[in-house]
């Protein structure tokens, strides 16, 4: 499924210039994705569409705080979240929201797509996948150093 993500990341700059559903499994089909592939993928998709249009017709923007929710809160995550998410998913999460770049509107988003992600626990790189379709669902692009972050594979940094 992550896959198939990439690739509609990658081949439609925003979520607003992506085709419908029906349109965009013929392409990727197309493209050589497997069937199930496809299916859960666009079922992810949108489901995607249907949290980032609740926020945008909640809130002005998309960074814009909930009013239900005060700059004091902090998010508490059930055992479901936690077994599923993982410790290193949910310290990502935690990194991103203190450096400022997710506000709790978007990471609602982020935790709700990562618990219909299959399988489990997430990976780091595949919440990272998520996090960045979630940018992409609002037509945002993250700053420069977020964007290097969730694209950088950590595994070939070397430390100087």
């Amino acid at each position: 499924m992550f896959e198939v993500l990439v690739f509609v990341y990658e081949h439609y700059w925003r979520g607003d210039a992506c085709p419908e559903l029906e349109h965009l499994s013929r392409k990727l089909s197309a493209h050589g994705f497997e069937a199930d592939e496809i299916h859960e993928a666009l079922v992810w998709l949108d489901g995607l569409n249907l949290a980032a249009q609740s926020v945008r017709s909640d809130a002005p923007t998309a960074s814009a705080p909930s009013p239900l929710q005060s700059a004091d809160s902090m998010r508490v995550y059930s055992v479901r979240e936690q077994d599923h998410l993982g410790a290193q998913c949910l310290g990502f999460i935690s990194f991103l929201e203190s450096a400022g770049v997710l506000p709790p509107a978007m990471r609602e988003i982020v935790v709700d797509r990562a618990m219909a992600a299959p399988g489990g626990p997430v990976a780091v790189d595949d919440l990272k996948i998520i996090v960045l379709m979630v940018y992409w669902s609002f037509g945002e692009e993250p700053d420069a150093l977020v964007l290097d972050e969730l694209c950088d594979d950590g595994d070939e940094r070397v430390a100087h």
